[in-house]
């Protein structure tokens, strides 16, 4: 289980991470629009770099985390892997709220669930 866990959160955060250095431009304009009645339109590239530098670190530490847990059976890298992707998770919530785009929230709520259970799961030893 620790090992699916943290390949599925290496999976989820680094392929959004990697989307939003790939296609910054195009991340920002949507980002812009879909903020734009918000209390956070003046700063949505300062929100899009620290969003993009905790999925990919979320997403890196993930994928590490997975190897170890698989080489040397220690998951203490996945462990603050699952922190940092409960912590972007939180970040995108607060950001989709803010938004008012509550479906949006919703969706992100059984990412969030998954996360819990993995810093559970990899907090044990």
């Amino acid at each position: 289980m620790q090992i699916f866990t943290s390949a599925f959160l290496a999976i989820l955060f680094l392929q959004s991470g990697i989307d939003k250095v790939a296609d910054r431009r195009g991340n920002l304009e949507w980002l812009k629009g879909h903020f734009a009645k918000s209390p956070l339109s003046g700063i949505v590239p300062a929100l899009l770099t620290a969003i993009t530098i905790l999925e990919v670190t979320a997403g890196a530490l993930s994928a590490i985390g997975c190897v170890v847990i698989i080489f040397a059976w220690d998951s203490t890298v996945a462990f603050y892997g699952a922190l940092i992707s409960a912590i972007a998770i939180l970040a995108l919530f607060f950001g989709q709220r803010m938004a008012k785009d509550y479906a949006g929230a919703a969706v992100l709520v059984p990412y969030f669930v998954l996360t819990l259970a993995a810093i559970y799961l990899l907090g044990q030893r």
